[in-house]
Protein backbone atom coordinates (compact mmCIF):
# COMPACT_ATOMS: atom_id res chain seq x y z
CA UNK A 1 0.00 0.00 0.00
CA UNK A 2 1.16 3.52 -0.74
CA UNK A 3 -0.12 7.09 -0.67
CA UNK A 4 -0.13 9.24 -3.80
CA UNK A 5 0.08 13.02 -3.66
CA UNK A 6 0.60 15.59 -6.39
CA UNK A 7 2.83 18.66 -6.41
CA UNK A 8 1.17 20.63 -9.18
CA UNK A 9 3.70 23.48 -9.18
CA UNK A 10 6.56 21.01 -9.89
CA UNK A 11 4.47 18.70 -12.10
CA UNK A 12 5.41 15.78 -9.83
CA UNK A 13 3.45 12.83 -8.53
CA UNK A 14 4.86 11.59 -5.22
CA UNK A 15 4.28 7.97 -4.26
CA UNK A 16 5.35 7.22 -0.71
CA UNK A 17 4.57 5.09 2.35
CA UNK A 18 0.97 4.82 3.47
CA UNK A 19 -0.06 8.02 5.25
CA UNK A 20 -0.99 7.79 8.92
CA UNK A 21 -3.68 10.51 8.68
CA UNK A 22 -6.14 11.66 6.03
CA UNK A 23 -5.21 14.46 3.66
CA UNK A 24 -7.74 16.06 1.32
CA UNK A 25 -5.58 15.59 -1.80
CA UNK A 26 -3.84 12.31 -0.93
CA UNK A 27 -4.92 8.98 -2.38
CA UNK A 28 -4.19 5.57 -0.87
CA UNK A 29 -3.35 2.93 -3.47
CA UNK A 30 -3.12 -0.83 -3.21
CA UNK A 31 0.17 -2.53 -4.09
CA UNK A 32 -0.88 -3.45 -7.63
CA UNK A 33 -1.98 0.07 -8.53
CA UNK A 34 1.02 1.73 -6.90
CA UNK A 35 3.38 -0.43 -9.02
CA UNK A 36 1.54 0.41 -12.28
CA UNK A 37 1.18 4.14 -11.59
CA UNK A 38 1.95 6.47 -14.48
CA UNK A 39 1.83 10.26 -14.53
CA UNK A 40 0.59 12.63 -17.22
CA UNK A 41 2.99 13.48 -20.05
CA UNK A 42 5.66 15.89 -18.85
CA UNK A 43 5.19 14.95 -15.21
CA UNK A 44 7.72 13.11 -13.05
CA UNK A 45 6.89 10.25 -10.67
CA UNK A 46 8.90 10.38 -7.47
CA UNK A 47 8.82 7.06 -5.60
CA UNK A 48 9.86 7.29 -1.95
CA UNK A 49 11.07 4.00 -0.48
CA UNK A 50 9.52 3.20 2.90
CA UNK A 51 11.76 2.98 5.94
CA UNK A 52 12.07 -0.74 6.84
CA UNK A 53 12.18 0.08 10.55
CA UNK A 54 8.80 1.80 10.28
CA UNK A 55 7.08 -1.56 9.72
CA UNK A 56 8.06 -3.02 13.10
CA UNK A 57 6.38 -2.21 16.39
CA UNK A 58 7.49 0.97 18.12
CA UNK A 59 8.54 1.21 21.75
CA UNK A 60 5.15 2.81 22.52
CA UNK A 61 3.34 -0.15 20.92
CA UNK A 62 5.31 -2.65 22.99
CA UNK A 63 4.76 -0.73 26.23
CA UNK A 64 1.02 -0.47 25.55
CA UNK A 65 0.86 -4.21 24.90
CA UNK A 66 2.77 -4.98 28.11
CA UNK A 67 0.43 -2.71 30.11
CA UNK A 68 -2.63 -4.42 28.62
CA UNK A 69 -1.26 -7.87 29.50
CA UNK A 70 -0.50 -6.77 33.06
CA UNK A 71 -3.99 -5.30 33.43
CA UNK A 72 -5.64 -8.47 32.12
CA UNK A 73 -3.59 -10.65 34.50
CA UNK A 74 -4.43 -8.55 37.55
CA UNK A 75 -6.96 -10.34 39.82
CA UNK A 76 -10.41 -8.83 40.11
CA UNK A 77 -10.94 -6.69 43.22
CA UNK A 78 -12.80 -8.31 46.11
CA UNK A 79 -16.15 -6.70 46.79
CA UNK A 80 -16.70 -5.36 50.27
CA UNK A 81 -20.21 -4.01 49.70
CA UNK A 82 -22.07 -4.15 53.05
CA UNK A 83 -25.41 -3.84 51.22
CA UNK A 84 -24.84 -7.16 49.46
CA UNK A 85 -27.05 -9.94 50.75
CA UNK A 86 -24.75 -12.68 52.13
CA UNK A 87 -26.93 -15.35 50.51
CA UNK A 88 -26.71 -13.78 47.08
CA UNK A 89 -23.77 -14.58 44.79
CA UNK A 90 -21.98 -12.09 42.55
CA UNK A 91 -23.39 -13.98 39.59
CA UNK A 92 -26.89 -12.75 40.43
CA UNK A 93 -25.77 -9.13 40.14
CA UNK A 94 -25.50 -7.11 36.94
CA UNK A 95 -22.47 -5.07 35.81
CA UNK A 96 -23.44 -2.16 38.05
CA UNK A 97 -23.66 -4.39 41.12
CA UNK A 98 -27.45 -4.25 41.39
CA UNK A 99 -28.83 -7.36 43.09
CA UNK A 100 -31.27 -9.52 41.22
CA UNK A 101 -30.73 -8.04 37.75
CA UNK A 102 -29.30 -11.30 36.44
CA UNK A 103 -32.43 -13.21 37.51
CA UNK A 104 -34.58 -11.57 34.82
CA UNK A 105 -32.73 -13.25 31.94
CA UNK A 106 -31.57 -16.36 33.72
CA UNK A 107 -28.93 -17.41 36.21
CA UNK A 108 -25.36 -17.06 34.96
CA UNK A 109 -23.46 -20.31 34.72
CA UNK A 110 -20.00 -18.79 34.53
CA UNK A 111 -18.15 -15.56 34.00
CA UNK A 112 -14.70 -14.68 32.65
CA UNK A 113 -13.81 -11.01 32.39
CA UNK A 114 -16.60 -9.22 30.55
CA UNK A 115 -17.98 -12.45 29.01
CA UNK A 116 -20.79 -14.45 30.56
CA UNK A 117 -22.29 -17.88 29.99
CA UNK A 118 -26.06 -17.86 30.42
CA UNK A 119 -28.09 -21.05 29.97
CA UNK A 120 -30.70 -21.14 27.22
CA UNK A 121 -34.25 -20.44 28.43
CA UNK A 122 -36.49 -23.48 28.70
CA UNK A 123 -39.00 -23.42 25.85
Amino acid sequence: MATLTYVYSDQTAVLGPLATYAEPHAYDLCEAHSERLSAPRGWEVLRLAPDPEAFGPTTDDLLALADAVREAARPAPVRTDPAQDPGESDQARDDRGRPGAGREVGREVGRRGHLRVIPAPDA
